[in-house]
């Protein structure tokens, strides 16, 4: 199994992200494509000493980006909103 740091690439910041944070307690992340939802559940639950109750994941197509006339794709990724037990938060800006 791969460390918790290796599975989580980085915490999505967005408007909808956001709002259900704020509304449902949960978070959303950026994770590696082959991870499991197991996985990711261990992942946070180790990283920020929470406790996950459900995982969402989905694929994100990667978009099309166009240099003159060459016509290329970015990457597809994978996408985790991850949803805390009450009382648990994660502090994405604890430094600031």
């Amino acid at each position: 199994m791969k460390e918790a740091m290796q599975i989580i690439v980085k915490p999505l910041v967005t408007e909808k992200s956001t709002v259900q944070r704020e509304n449902s307690n949960q978070y959303t992340f950026r994770v590696i494509p082959s991870a499991s939802k197991r996985q990711i559940a261990a992942a946070v639950e180790e990283l920020f000493d929470v406790h996950v109750t459900e995982v969402r994941t989905m694929r994100m197509q990667g978009k099309k980006k166009r240099l003159g006339r060459n016509i290329g794709r970015k990457p597809s990724w994978k996408k985790a909103i991850v949803t805390l037990s009450d009382g648990d938060t994660v502090d994405f800006f604890e430094g600031v």
